[in-house]
């Protein structure tokens, strides 16, 4: 993953967690899973876990555990409401972001593809 990829990836992933909940509650590894499967594939669980703990702090979520067969209790992420409401802030603001990145990409490349 490059650097400006991980740059990136740390302003938003605390959004793409709360979207990933926001379907399903899950657990740290079942996160980090579906985090792969959507191509993360470089993220490690360790981060993962410490978005947790910042999320439920901040009570975005609300958390369950439930018994393991393979261990101690798991914790179970759910969205709350309070995340639901930063979650769709998070969704506006991608959407304003990605609309003026767009037009910004489309603005320098038309110049270009004129001078052809």
């Amino acid at each position: 993953m490059s650097k400006q990829t991980t740059e990136i990836l740390k302003g938003t992933l605390e959004g793409i967690v709360l979207a990933i909940l926001a379907v399903q509650p899950a657990y740290g590894y079942d996160i980090t899973a579906r985090l792969r499967e959507q191509g993360f594939t470089e993220i490690a669980e360790g981060t993962i876990y410490a978005l947790l703990i910042r999320i439920e702090q901040r009570g975005l979520v609300d958390v369950e555990k439930i018994p393991s067969e393979k261990g101690p209790p798991r914790k179970v992420y759910s969205l709350n409401a309070r995340g639901g409401d930063y979650l769709d802030e998070f969704w506006k603001t991608w959407a304003f972001l990605s609309e003026r990145i767009e037009q910004l990409r489309r603005h320098i490349e038309q110049p270009l593809e004129e001078g052809d």
